[in-house]
């Protein structure tokens, strides 16, 4: 009896990549950037507007000649320069890394950016509270705006206030970022 016999010929597994893991401890990769994160249009349109806000609100205040003698106005000036600083530096990053195309989901980068907007936006948060304290006074309880500025202070406390809805995102998406991490 001749009968052919099945004969089965192994072959070999190709050789895994990553050492024999199935892939647990591989990085986790965003897809694509929130608009309104670092290096992303949306962020430089928010960097732009914080900008243009604060530096209203510092030049009306600057433009007064009674700010200084009330220490919430020059809180105000001071806040409103350092969120001008602060957003026009953050912009020109924010314009390099969408020239050169380069993400900015660096941790240590959204780290800074995140403590930064924190920082930055709870100080003009504070100031144009303050000022708008102040403001009221002036005008509900002394009643003496004829002799103040008061359309500029309150000009300028608006413009706090809405650099503060601008910088808000930028700190809620960059905070956010890390705790997803």
């Amino acid at each position: 009896m001749n009968v052919s016999h099945a004969s089965v010929h192994p072959l070999e597994d190709p050789p895994t990549t990553d050492g024999g893991n199935n892939n647990n401890n591989a990085p986790r990769v965003r897809m694509k950037d929130i608009q309104g994160m670092p290096g992303t249009k949306g962020g430089l349109a928010l960097r732009i507007f914080q900008f243009f806000f604060a530096a209203a609100a510092l030049a009306v205040m600057a433009a007064t000649s009674d700010f200084p003698s009330v220490t919430a106005f020059c809180y105000l000036v001071a806040a409103a320069g350092l969120q001008c600083l602060w957003s026009l530096t953050l912009a020109i990053v924010d314009i390099y890394a969408l020239l050169v195309m380069r993400s900015l989901q660096n941790y240590q980068v959204v780290s800074l950016f995140a403590v930064g907007d924190g920082i930055t936006s709870t100080l003009t948060f504070a100031a144009a509270c303050a000022s708008a304290g102040i403001r009221v006074l002036i005008d509900n309880d002394l009643d003496s705006c004829s002799q103040n500025h008061c359309v500029q202070f309150e000009t300028a406390t608006a413009m706090a206030f809405i650099s503060w809805f601008t910088a808000l995102p930028s700190f809620l998406l960059n905070f956010w970022s890390l705790a997803s991490r």
